[in-house]
């Protein structure tokens, strides 16, 4: 008899926005991969009624679940909400678990472990930190905190600082837009790569790095990876930033500095299963890490995949890896 598998994914409604529909993508995908691999899977949904994701849990009585949830109720600072209810039935699962997803899911929480780790990245600004010290002046960006996929970000985000009075009334301003808090950090002129890892039998394996080319971008115009290059198909930004594995010799210390570094972050926050870091690389080639997603987007289309592609790895592979680490 086939083993019983869970997919925990959030609820979606139907008014749901596309970075949300797209773990539906997802769940189609890994089903049929759990299937090739002699599983019998059956999706979950999760949401705050948590009485009632364990009693639909307890019910399947699966042999593990594979862990979905990158939102839950549309917000990603209740991302940590499903491994730890996983912990308490003791239920086991995909992915980092919950200590290591709540640091990677709070921006400024996971640049903490990283400045302690010895790992550069940008310096965070917050509303009160700005009342304390005057930032210097500069093009800095504005994120939220909380919510991954790009969501919030637009080219709008991007604005040179000549006070901190005007990152208070920026941040104030966007933070009554979106769900949770939001920080400035500094804005790196430069290119933008991000590496996929995935656990192996030997220890994290970086898969090829991939930079995102911004192309036919006019002057002036922020190069970045906002939620329309992600998730607008007919906009502009979308349609003009390329996926590139390929890379000359001049490149060489900066793939194997990315790559180093993913390594580095996979360690220190004691991540499983595969995760994605994302860098912006500064003029004198200084690889700086933006942020962790420890649970990134697994569609069959997706760079994660691409990259696994590359060194030999089909979609059931990349699912069998993943279970392997749990």
């Amino acid at each position: 008899m086939k083993k019983k598998i869970g997919i925990l994914h959030p609820h979606i409604h139907e008014h749901a926005t596309e970075d949300e529909k797209d773990v539906l993508v997802q769940v189609e995908a890994i089903s049929n991969a759990l299937r090739k691999l002699g599983y019998n899977p059956f999706p979950v949904n999760f949401d705050l009624d948590l009485d009632a994701v364990a009693v639909a849990l307890r019910k399947l009585k699966p042999e593990f679940v594979f862990n979905l949830v990158e939102a839950v109720n549309g917000c990603g600072s209740l991302i940590h909400l499903a491994p730890a209810l996983l912990d308490h039935l003791k239920i086991p699962y995909t992915g980092s678990g919950t200590e290591a997803m709540f640091i990677t899911s709070n921006k400024i929480v996971g640049k903490n472990f990283l400045d302690a780790g010895d790992i550069a990245t940008p310096k965070a600004h917050t509303i009160p930190s700005l009342k304390k010290t005057a930032p210097q002046k500069g093009r800095y960006i504005v994120k939220s905190v909380w919510e991954h996929a790009s969501i919030g970000m637009s080219h709008d985000s991007v604005f040179t600082v000549k006070r901190a009075a005007d990152m208070i009334s920026k941040l104030e301003k966007t933070e009554s837009r979106t769900n949770g808090g939001c920080f400035f950090e500094k804005y790196i002129d430069g290119r933008e790569f991000n590496a996929a890892i995935l656990a192996g039998p030997h220890g994290p394996q970086v898969l090829p790095p991939a930079e995102i080319l911004f192309v036919n971008y006019p002057s002036g115009k922020p190069k970045i990876v906002d939620y329309r290059a992600k998730w607008a198909p007919d906009s502009f930004e979308y349609l003009n930033t390329d996926r590139s594995f390929d890379f000359g010799p001049e490149d060489k210390m900066i793939i194997k500095s990315i790559r180093a570094t993913a390594v580095k972050c996979w360690n220190l926050l004691n991540l499983k299963g595969y995760a994605r870091v994302d860098f912006r690389v500064d003029k004198s080639g200084k690889p700086w890490v933006l942020e962790i997603n420890a649970n990134p987007c697994l569609s069959p289309d997706g760079g994660f995949a691409v990259a696994s592609a590359l060194v030999g790895l089909d979609y059931p592979m990349i699912v069998k890896r993943i279970i392997e680490d749990i």
